[in-house]
């Protein structure tokens, strides 16, 4: 079909918003610690979704992942349990710092690390430095950057000006803007970790590519199959932290109605005692509810990357490029969930300035992006 860079946005800003969307039904759990959702979200997010997606899409899906080269199928793998870490850690970030400044920052040095990390190791820098449509992509990665910085800045207003009643109302009562920070560079630089494992990847797509067009099938669906096995490996650390977690806590008792505490439920102060309460177990509505919930938190999350697959087919010789792409998506809809659930309530209107300039320049930078893939495959 060709490379469509127009497209391939549109793709991007679907992920975008699934992505953005993925922490909003941890917010209707009730009495369920963060293990315990996390490691069922992750469930039909890192092994249920993906498996069951390509397992339709792609024909012969085994078949191309026993043919795939056991080094590119190890990379692909080692650097999905190195996201894990940062996946892990990026949960964290939105419990400190609310879903818009949690996904700014940690966001943000992904997409510096993701984007240009990959085509300084393969070589590519030099060629997409000489040629006007690298210029323009790098200039666009750029004023994401800005814009990351920008929204930076309206978090750390925002931690001066908002009273506790209102973040708790805001699913934000462990905001901690300073821990939030911390763990935040961390998470993104981890979770960058992703693109490197797609990138090690490509041996596995272009077997699925030759697959698909053997079967008359579109290509447009040849990277399903590498994010399996990203996401196996994503799996792993996730898996083994949370476990970790639920021995720790003793919270094992949740998973058939046993009350817990969820961090990141959104709650008045009046009927915060009632989330807290540890002597009333779950009713089997409520409990089904949290499954629910939990599971579609996940497929959600799958769907980014689902949409991301079929972005990055159509972006030309600069795919890389997806990433900021992704990155950016992620950030505009995260900030207006963050607008759409009070997020910024009482703040100043310097802040909430501060605020729409840096989603001003996140859109404005994917643009520039698309424009910049678009010059190339003209």
């Amino acid at each position: 079909m060709g490379p469509n860079p127009f497209i391939g946005v549109v793709y991007h800003w679907i992920g975008g918003l699934a992505s953005a969307t993925n922490f909003v039904p941890f917010r209707g759990i009730k009495r369920w610690s963060w293990e315990i959702f996390w490691i069922i979200q992750g469930i039909a997010a890192w092994l249920i979704a993906p498996m069951v997606l390509a397992l339709l899409l792609v024909p012969n899906l085994f078949r191309v992942l026993h043919a795939a080269p056991s080094s590119s199928m190890g990379y692909a793998c080692f650097w999905g349990v190195m996201w894990g870490v940062g996946g892990l850690t990026f949960g964290l970030s939105i419990r400190y710092l609310g879903i818009a400044l949690g996904y700014a920052i940690a966001l943000g040095f992904c997409t510096a690390f993701g984007t240009l990390m990959p085509p300084i190791f393969s070589g590519q820098m030099s060629s997409i430095l000489h040629e006007a449509s690298g210029q323009v992509i790098l200039a666009g990665v750029g004023v994401c950057m800005v814009a990351i910085a920008v929204s930076g800045l309206a978090g750390y207003s925002k931690e001066h000006e908002i009273s506790s009643e209102d973040r708790a109302e805001a699913g934000e009562r462990d905001f901690s803007f300073g821990k939030g920070l911390a763990v935040a560079i961390f998470a993104g630089i981890m979770s960058s970790c992703f693109a490197y494992g797609l990138a090690a990847g490509k041996p596995i797509a272009e077997i699925a590519r030759v697959e698909l067009i053997a079967q008359h099938r579109l290509d447009l669906w040849q990277n399903l199959p590498v994010l399996v096995v990203v996401l196996w490996g994503g799996f792993v650390t996730n898996f083994l932290w949370s476990l970790f977690l639920i021995i720790k806590n003793r919270s094992f008792a949740q998973f058939a109605g046993a009350p817990g505490i969820n961090p990141m439920g959104a709650t008045t102060v009046a009927a915060e005692q009632d989330e807290v309460d540890l002597t009333r177990r779950l009713t089997g509505q409520t409990l089904v509810k949290n499954y629910i919930l939990a599971a579609l938190a996940g497929v959600i999350w799958y769907f980014q990357f689902f949409f991301y697959s079929m972005g990055q087919t159509k972006m030309g010789k600069y795919d890389f490029s997806s990433w900021t792409l992704h990155m950016a998506s992620i950030i505009i809809f995260a900030t207006l969930w963050g607008v759409a659930l009070h997020e910024w309530k009482g703040t100043s209107r310097r802040t909430k300035a501060l605020v729409a300039l840096g989603l001003f320049l996140l859109v404005g930078s994917t643009v520039v992006v698309g424009y910049g893939n678009y010059l190339k495959v003209r």
